[in-house]
């Protein structure tokens, strides 16, 4: 079972190796949501997170099991149409525990957290849009697809695309309100 608790910033470590070894590299094939077809090169890095720890309007919440951060969630609270929203990145779980429910739990905690905390209107994420399989676990959660796409983004310090067009879908979900 995961404990939640929002990242500090002893744990910027740990939590960068934890996403770049659920998106990237050979480890990152233990589990269902590795980028290593599309993508070498890491996705963070130890100072990347230690800023967003940092900050007032966004937090990491990490999944502990057995005192060892083996899940992540990215929640960066935003203003879109005049209404606070949260963006959800670099969802990950360790490859060896996905697909066992921590990647929906994690979630899940997100939402009430944010909820809770910033009183938003809905969440939203960009997924790789070939990456199918990974859009449709958000849809069974309840996001939808928006119709629009970004613009993958450039970054050869850190990753180097290995399929031409990469693109982000973004997906959301209103926050429902309960009587």
């Amino acid at each position: 079972m995961l404990h939640f608790f929002k990242a500090e910033l002893v744990d910027a470590e740990p939590v960068a190796k934890l996403i770049n070894t659920a998106y990237r590299g050979e480890t990152s094939r233990k589990g269902w949501t590795t980028e290593a077809e599309l993508l070498d090169g890491l996705r963070t890095t130890t100072a990347d997170i230690a800023k967003l720890i940092h900050r007032d309007d966004a937090f990491i919440l990490t999944g502990v099991m057995n005192d060892e951060i083996v899940a992540a969630i990215c929640c960066e609270r935003q203003i879109i149409a005049a209404k606070h929203t949260v963006h959800f990145g670099m969802i990950a779980v360790k490859p060896t525990l996905q697909n066992k429910g921590h990647g929906k739990n994690l979630i899940y905690a997100a939402e009430s957290m944010t909820k809770r905390e910033w009183r938003v209107a809905g969440f939203h994420m960009t997924v790789i849009s070939l990456r199918q399989e990974v859009i449709a676990f958000y849809e069974r959660l309840g996001y939808e697809r928006t119709g629009e796409f970004e613009d993958f983004p450039e970054n050869p310090a850190l990753w180097q695309p290995k399929v031409e067009g990469l693109s982000l879908q973004v997906l959301a979900k209103l926050v429902t309100s309960v009587r």
